[in-house]
């Protein structure tokens, strides 16, 4: 079984659909706490730091289901355009800013991903730890649609300000990588680290 550290519903949805068998913990890492100038090794240092702390939470003998936990999969997600990194956007006129960059352009989207073994994985390696980097092309957009994309609230709750398998996925024109990566985790790096 694995066990998501995250309170992601998009992460969650791909695992459902994956067929993969999981549980969900969230794990309560401040995020701001972390810092690093390099978004590659950040998505890296936070994905670890969100495993690490939930993994930590099954080393209690109170918590009977743990047992059953092979993996504890950490991710985390931020997008790049020109050059700034953007997380999840803290209010409407953060979002409205962003989309007004981002409109008719490239980004970046990069998922740090790390794998740890939990209590039931006798023999399995210490720690997987990746980054997966997928390129967007945004629709070119007027202020009336960017406007109509911010109130419809969804570019709040997503790293970049967008999201794919949402209203998001009409905005955008060309992805080049990983498509579940943008949603949320690379489908095909979970497989090749689970396959036995």
């Amino acid at each position: 079984m694995l066990l998501l550290a995250s309170a992601s519903p998009a992460r969650r949805r791909l695992l459902v659909q994956a067929a993969i068998p999981h549980q969900v913990r969230v794990s309560g890492v401040d995020e701001e706490a972390i810092r690093c100038d390099d978004p590659l090794e950040l998505v890296q240092r936070l994905a670890r730091a969100k495993a690490a702390a939930v993994r930590a939470c099954l080393q209690d003998p109170a918590v009977s289901s743990s047992l059953h936990i092979r993996w504890v999969l950490g991710c985390d997600s931020l997008l790049v355009v020109q050059g700034e990194v953007f997380g999840k956007p803290r209010d409407e006129a953060e979002a409205r800013d962003r989309w007004r960059r981002m409109a008719g352009g490239w980004g970046e989207l990069h998922t740090g991903h790390c794998l740890l073994p939990g209590p039931a994985a006798a023999g399995a390696a210490p720690e997987q730890l990746a980054c997966v980097t997928t390129r967007v092309q945004f629709a070119a957009l007027d202020a009336a649609a960017i406007e109509a994309y911010v109130a419809s609230g969804e570019p709040l709750q997503c790293a970049g300000g967008f999201a794919l398998e949402g209203r998001g996925g009409a905005l955008v024109e060309r992805i080049e990588g990983c498509v579940s990566n943008v949603i949320g985790l690379s489908l095909p790096l979970l497989r090749r680290w689970l396959a036995p």
